[in-house]
């Protein structure tokens, strides 16, 4: 009978829940996902799961982190890889399954969450096992590149893979033991689907560029060389401030982030360095924290005795006055229903662990408000990421404060169909728009400043205080915590738009794009749609010889036709690539996009004329037409007899500079 290696076993399982999840229609954002009731606890992502007689694998994912963690059992054992600290679904796991954890795997030390390694420890005695060059301050065994860890039926071989960080790794999974390429390949956080671990969380300990470099042989000297069907498995998923651009897929293979990671794309060391470092997003102040608990080892918690002290409205009066932080748990209506003066909303239903470590300053004190239930889930959600002591909680919610005579706020919330009915009359306060500048440019309600949550305290100095100024974001959930923000450095007015630019857009009522070209059921009648212009080949050929160099040409055709025959000047893109990099929307000069026979091409342009104000440009009838029409030579002349013309065309000169052999595909930085 013949063994399947374990990607084969895997790949059924993997393409009937792509299937499934494509049936569903599902699209939400990473933001919006982490919302969902089920992100807040570990959980198992079913279509990844695969189990033979003498084999385990589960994929675990806590959404509110975008953090993958992983179990792999054989022969009774069981390994828990890149932990999450509450570590009670592993332990429930390995019980239901008849497996002992003797081991806990660290690919490094994690910046963005704390780790559950002493967890684990503690509660089975199990082995942690670490990269020796972490030098890791807790008991453990230190392993070092090609080290293999075994058990069962299991092999799995330690991969040293710098570029994260120094002492960054990759588990190479081969089931069976004697099989000759690893089935799985753990990744952590050097390698992500559709991106790559940011390389800028080192400090003065190392330069970004220095790290990047590292991260570049990592994946020419050593994952390349794996076969392409291995299944990758990274430590995050879309959402995590690890890396950017992150895909939302559980699983790839190395094969497909060859082909479609744009990073990977960069074949130079330079071009690559260049494009890992470019445009990352902030990294919250509390990573550098996290990092150094999980090196040093966290200390372990007693998950019985999460709830923070009580503390009556007057203990907490005082305290808030001292400048103590004031975290209001609860929603965004029953915030803007009332709030205690200076306090923050950072709601529990969503990615509170993220926002409060961007938040709230590393080891300042901080009082958490909201129902017992919801502070209890703070409290113990707030452990994930090391904020283990709060200085208490307001004990009694908000009528304790009512009773003691103390003064509640309350925060205006505005519908969508009314602030439309402002922005018209011109009465409207002035909007901040507080998500990411890549989200705000994509789509919004007008023509409104963004001033992203992150920077809300320092950037909104550009404001006055006297002026009303409302918030929005997509759900209302960031917005109600940009407006607290604002009321509690002192501004006056303030106002949060209910249910987001969601509610905006279900309300039908016109937006703004990336171009800046209104849309939706309240614009005129009249519609101004934005189309790719339409390149004959003769007006092609006429730039080409007039204007070299003011325009650039992108060939969508696969990289072996390219290799065949292109236009002069022109570089490959796979059109997916054209389609997604945001770099491909910059810049005042026109694009010009070609194919074979322009239905391509002509869809690209389509999509691409919506999204920015840039020229695009697409050849008419494809490289066919140019050739029959008798366009400028082609690097080299087609070897297709159905593309050769009955006569071939007088030749031209060439604009100067344009090279004399076909272009080798290249990419563009993605960026942020």
């Amino acid at each position: 009978m013949k063994t399947l290696r374990l990607s084969e076993c895997l790949m059924l399982v993997l393409m009937l829940g792509a299937m499934g999840t494509q049936a569903a229609g599902l699209a939400k954002d990473a933001e919006a996902v982490a919302h969902d009731d089920e992100a807040a606890s570990v959980q198992l992502v079913k279509e990844t799961e695969q189990k033979t007689a003498d084999f385990v694998f589960r994929q675990y994912n806590l959404a509110v982190l975008s953090h993958y963690s992983y179990l792999v059992g054989s022969g009774g054992e069981a390994m828990i890889v890149d932990p999450a600290r509450d570590v009670s679904r592993y332990l429930r796991d390995a019980q239901e399954l008849g497996l002992k954890i003797t081991k806990v795997y660290l690919t490094h030390s994690h910046a963005d969450f704390v780790a559950g390694h002493m967890e684990l420890a503690k509660a089975t005695g199990a082995e942690i096992i670490i990269n020796a060059a972490t030098e890791a301050k807790f008991t453990h065994k230190p392993v070092m590149d090609g080290d293999a860890v075994t058990f069962g039926n299991v092999r799995a071989v330690v991969m040293t893979t710098p570029g994260h960080t120094p002492d960054g790794t990759c588990m190479a999974v081969h089931y069976p033991a004697s099989q000759q390429k690893p089935g799985i390949l753990l990744t952590g956080d050097t390698l992500f689907i559709g991106s790559v671990g940011r390389p800028d969380l080192m400090g003065e300990g190392m330069s970004a560029a220095a790290l990047a470099e590292m991260g570049f042989h990592s994946w020419t000297d050593k994952l390349s060389k794996l076969d392409d069907a291995t299944l990758i498995f990274p430590a995050h998923g879309a959402g995590s401030l690890c890396g950017a651009h992150l895909s939302d897929k559980p699983v790839s293979t190395i094969g497909e982030q060859r082909r479609e990671n744009v990073y990977l794309q960069h074949k130079d060391l330079l071009s690559y360095v260049m494009a890992v470092i470019d445009g990352l997003p902030d990294a919250p102040q509390y990573f550098k924290h996290n990092a150094r608990m999980n090196h040093d080892g966290p200390p372990v918690v007693d998950w019985e005795q999460v709830m923070p002290m009580d503390l009556s409205a007057t203990d907490v009066s005082g305290q808030v006055q001292k400048g103590t932080w004031l975290i209001d748990v609860r929603d965004a209506g029953p915030f803007a229903a009332a709030y205690v003066k200076d306090s923050i909303n950072i709601g529990i239903r969503g990615r509170f662990e993220t926002w409060t470590g961007i938040m709230l300053p590393w080891g300042e004190p901080f009082i958490l408000a909201g129902s017992d239930d919801e502070i209890r889930e703070a409290a113990s959600r707030l452990k994930r990421i090391g904020y283990d002591a709060p200085a208490g909680a307001l004990r009694g919610g908000l009528e304790s404060w009512k009773k003691a005579g103390l003064s509640l706020g309350s925060l205006t919330l505005l519908k969508p169909g009314e602030l439309h009915q402002q922005m018209q009359s011109g009465t409207a306060p002035i909007i901040v728009d507080v998500r990411l500048p890549t989200e705000w440019m994509a789509l919004r309600i007008g023509n409104v400043l963004n001033i992203p949550l992150n920077k809300m305290f320092t950037d909104s100095k550009r404001l006055s205080k006297d002026m009303p100024v409302l918030t929005v974001c997509n759900s209302a959930y960031r917005s109600s915590m940009g407006a607290s923000v604002l009321l509690k450095i002192g501004f006056k007015k303030v106002i949060n738009m209910e249910g987001g630019s969601e509610a905006w857009i279900a309300s039908g009522l016109p937006t703004l794009s990336a171009a800046g070209a209104p849309h939706g059921p309240g614009v005129s009648s009249v519609r101004a749609i934005r189309l790719p212009d339409r390149l004959a080949a003769a007006e092609l050929k006429r730039m080409m010889m007039d204007i070299p160099g003011t325009f650039e040409v992108v060939d969508i055709r696969p990289p072996e036709q390219m290799a065949d025959y292109s236009l002069p000047g022109s570089m490959n893109a796979d059109i997916a690539e054209v389609i997604g990099n945001p770099a491909y929307l910059n810049g005042s000069a026109p694009l010009v996009i070609v194919d074979r026979d322009g239905s391509l091409a002509m869809a690209v342009g389509g999509i691409l004329s919506q999204k920015t104000p840039r020229p695009i440009k697409v050849l008419f009838g494809g490289l066919e037409a140019y050739w029959n029409e008798g366009g400028a030579p082609l690097n080299p002349a087609p070897k297709s007899p159905a593309m050769r013309p009955s006569q071939a065309p007088a030749p031209i000169k060439v604009a100067p500079g344009a090279p004399a052999a076909p272009q080798p595909a290249k990419k563009k930085s993605a960026g942020c």
